[in-house]
């Protein structure tokens, strides 16, 4: 077994243990403060000193992630100024090793004045810090990964451990869907995949020239290059915003294949267009827009009109700008 396969067994053993150790009850009631706190759209204030508000700092990430609205808060900073940030509805979590910290225990007299519920993660059961707060989490450990026993490394893996097993135990109890995930995660792939829609990413059709059907060729050629999008519509006679079909650089190239030259200048918007285009809604999610263009079989889709419920274009959507948008 190598050195780093030990300390790796070590601190995953200190987690488990953790989780034996940890008093149900109290579990119980830190989650129905953040209920509490979630129900109230008050903050959950996370605080800690040295390598634990690097933890605390990750934690807060965890729960703004997950639609709590939850905030680091600098101990030191806080006794300068910064406690205003704080209210009687906010719950706080304070982290430390020791439970002694002394920033955070100056802290305490001034949070149970505004009524402000507190939750110590603590290695100390009987420290001054898990005394002065409502509930108290179990975060200790029989000795550090560090040979020194001296540098936090068991100690900061169980109480970030910790907070992740609350985020995930409330994330489960509140039916946290993906859809509400990813409401805070608009840039990462999941978000992407659930909150950008064709309206987000079409070709609007005020950017769009339509053609007649009974447009010359010369006249299609002249759109498809003009509009830089790789495709043009054709307008329906009886309704100018509706389509009656689409014509893209592979429509004109197959056309021209299957004419002979002779027959180029008689070929007209009519001969050339796909006259039943797939199309989708504004509302059509960017990732059901890809399905539609992979599901097709009868010929590769790169371009899709985007209409209203009469039929009517909006704007088209190219695969080239959902794979720019990292959807494809």
């Amino acid at each position: 077994m190598s050195a780093l396969t030990r300390c790796l067994q070590e601190e995953a053993a200190a987690i488990a243990a953790t989780a034996d150790r940890l008093a149900p009850e109290q579990v119980e009631e830190a989650l129905a403060l953040l209920d509490r706190c979630a129900d109230s759209r008050a903050k959950l204030v996370i605080t800690g000193v040295g390598k634990s508000g690097i933890v605390a700092r990750k934690i807060a990430a965890t729960f703004s992630s997950i639609g709590v609205m939850a905030i680091y808060l600098n101990p030191l900073d806080a006794l300068h100024g910064d406690l205003g940030v704080i209210a009687a509805d906010d719950l706080t979590l304070l982290l430390s090793n020791s439970g002694e910290t002394q920033e955070l225990l100056e802290i305490l007299p001034h949070l149970k004045r505004r009524g402000t519920a507190r939750i110590a993660l603590v290695g100390r059961l009987n420290s001054s810090l898990a005394r002065g707060c409502d509930v108290v989490l179990d975060g200790s450990v029989d000795r550090e990964v560090c040979p020194l026993n001296l540098a936090p490394t068991a100690s900061t893996a169980v109480a970030m451990a910790i907070g992740d097993a609350l985020a995930a135990v409330w994330m489960e109890r509140r039916g946290v869907s993906p859809e509400d995930f990813a409401l805070n995660h608009p840039a990462g792939s999941l978000g992407k995949q659930l909150t950008l829609t064709a309206a987000d990413l079409m070709v609007p059709a005020s950017r769009l020239q339509p053609l007649a059907a009974a447009a010359p060729l010369p006249e299609v050629i002249a759109h498809l290059t003009a509009d830089g999008v790789g495709a043009c519509w054709i307008a329906s006679p009886g309704d100018p915003r509706r389509i009656q079909g689409l014509i893209t650089d592979g429509d004109l190239r197959r056309a021209l294949q299957s004419h002979g030259p002779a027959e180029w200048s008689t070929l007209t918007a009519s001969d050339l267009m796909t006259s039943d285009p797939i199309t989708v809604t504004a509302t059509t999610l960017a990732i059901d827009a890809i399905a539609c263009m992979e599901r097709n079989r009868r010929k590769a889709i790169g371009v899709l009109p985007v209409v209203n419920d009469a039929q009517q274009m909006q704007g088209l959507l190219r695969l080239h700008d959902l794979v720019q948008a990292g959807l494809a």
